[in-house]
């Protein structure tokens, strides 16, 4: 068993789930249950997944977790668009926000393809 806490990529993600959370709570109310919760699911699962992945003994659950991640992250990636475009963020808070889930899919892919794990140094 591995711990995620390693993983310099789990704590990336994590960080950008406190940022989608902040950036989420100034969204309008009407929003509580589409896209905020939709927003913060998709973000919440990626280093929800790589939490899991690291419980397992590796193999194709641990793959198939890291590729769900991915998958959420690239959710986001269109779900920060979408908030972009209605003006629920500014495009400055939308380039912060997108730089930092271009970082982790980076990240995420290294891991995937290669099936290595980038740990916290």
């Amino acid at each position: 068993m591995n711990d995620y806490h390693k993983l310099q990529v789990w704590h990336r993600a994590h960080a950008l789930v406190l940022a989608v959370y902040r950036a989420t709570s100034a969204f309008p109310s009407s929003e509580r249950f589409g896209l905020i919760a939709q927003m913060r699911r998709a973000a919440v699962s990626v280093p929800a997944n790589l939490a899991e992945s690291c419980g397992r003994r590796g193999g194709r659950d641990e793959a198939r977790l890291r590729q769900i991640a991915f998958g959420s992250a690239t959710e986001l990636e269109y779900e920060l668009e979408l908030a972009r475009d209605l003006a629920y963020v500014s495009p400055t808070d939308h380039a912060t926000l997108q730089a930092s889930l271009v970082e982790v899919k980076r990240m995420l892919a290294a891991l995937v393809l290669k099936g290595g794990v980038r740990r916290q140094t």
